[in-house]
């Protein structure tokens, strides 16, 4: 478990006022601001400076070099050090989107960093590895979106997809905890490495931050975090990266349409009226991102007791499907309400492993394996 660093302030930024970069002799102390700073029990330590947008790809070469001396720190296995880039009072929003007539890959982030491992070419892909990107999101949150992501990225792996999962709900990160992993991701060569669970690769700000902490991050931070879960992480080779977007409309989906070319994205609702009009929000956004919607999920579909195996509507029952109608976009299928669910991301072990031949195991296998076959029509 992570907790707040027992060095002062003074020391740590004392520490990076030796790091300079070569060209301005500019120090991530002089111009960073300290925003937090954890140690996990096995002596990992997360430490993250905001700096100013306009300084962040110089200072963003230096982030090795930090990492190494914090390592020098008593009690510290290892350190990895995070920028997040304000944008300076009285200057432009950032884009709300891509231009017309230009990739969304094209289009320029929406943070104020480059990876750890050092500068980037402007024009080299950010994840030159991964075959397919497709998001999960919803309208509104409390629908299983989160446990839809880990279920349906775990399914594409039995699917025979080399899978990665990327947690880019800022706000919430949970998916560490519905994987069942610990600790924080080894840093190589200034690179994150991505945790192996259930046959697919995962990375989550969950994994970096303390659990206590509250993400009270303003637009442009949650931003730059993105762009480094997506830069500065060693992914690899993949078939296929399956994002949890934050509930909502908002930064995060901006940025990540911006930084890299998503081939779709899944939409999770519950089936009451309240939830529907979220997610007519959330495809009606993709649609003016230009990003395919591969279909709505309906979670929570109906009851089914343990005991008499009855099945009672909580919700009502069929939103999604007519709503995926009269959009005009697929219907994915219905994952009912047990609490094997909920027991399964508490236990850290995805229902599709635990149990597969349960009612909501089964419904997830057939969404991974539609969406797989979606996948490998993509890439065909």
């Amino acid at each position: 478990m992570a907790q707040t660093a027992p060095f002062s302030s003074d020391t740590l930024m004392d520490l990076l006022r030796t790091i300079r970069t070569p060209q301005t002799g500019l120090s991530l102390a002089s111009a960073g601001r300290l925003e937090s700073c954890t140690v996990d029990d096995d002596g990992r330590l997360t430490l993250t400076l905001t700096v100013p947008r306009e300084q962040a790809p110089e200072l963003s070469g230096l982030c090795d070099e930090a990492a190494q001396k914090l390592q020098t720190l008593p009690n510290v296995t290892s350190a990895t050090l995070i920028l997040t880039a304000h944008r300076p009072a009285g200057a432009p929003e950032p884009n709300t989107g891509p231009q017309r007539g230009t990739p969304a890959a094209a289009q320029p982030a929406a943070g104020g960093h480059r990876p750890l491992g050092g500068p980037a070419a402007p024009d080299a892909p950010v994840l030159p590895g991964v075959k397919t990107i497709i998001a999960v999101a919803s309208g509104k949150g409390g629908v299983g979106k989160s446990t839809t992501a880990v279920n349906l990225a775990v399914g594409l792996g039995m699917e025979g997809l080399k899978t990665g999962l990327l947690d880019a709900d800022i706000h919430g990160p949970s998916l560490h905890r519905m994987l069942g992993t610990t600790g924080k991701p080894e840093v190589v060569e200034g690179r994150l490495q991505p945790v192996q669970a259930w046959g697919i690769r995962a990375v989550s700000l969950g994994m970096l931050v303390d659990e206590k902490a509250a993400m009270i991050w303003r637009g442009p931070m949650v931003m730059g975090a993105i762009n480094q879960l997506l830069s500065d992480v060693d992914w690899g080779d993949l078939d296929v990266m399956v994002v949890d977007l934050p509930p909502g409309t908002g930064d995060a989906h901006l940025s990540l349409t911006q930084k890299v070319p998503l081939s779709g994205a899944v939409i999770v609702s519950t089936p009451q009226d309240i939830a529907l009009i979220d997610a007519r929000r959330g495809v009606t956004m993709f649609e003016k991102l230009k990003v395919p919607v591969l279909g709505l999920v309906e979670n929570m579909s109906y009851f089914c007791c343990p005991n008499c195996g009855h099945n009672t509507e909580l919700f009502g029952h069929g939103g999604a499907r007519h709503e995926a109608e009269a959009m005009g976009v697929p219907f994915l299928g219905e994952v009912p309400l047990l609490a094997d669910i909920r027991s399964s991301a508490d236990s850290g072990v995805p229902l599709v492993i635990g149990a597969p031949q349960s009612e909501g195991g089964k419904a997830w296998r057939a969404i991974a394996h539609t969406v797989a076959t979606a996948i490998r029509t993509l890439q065909a």
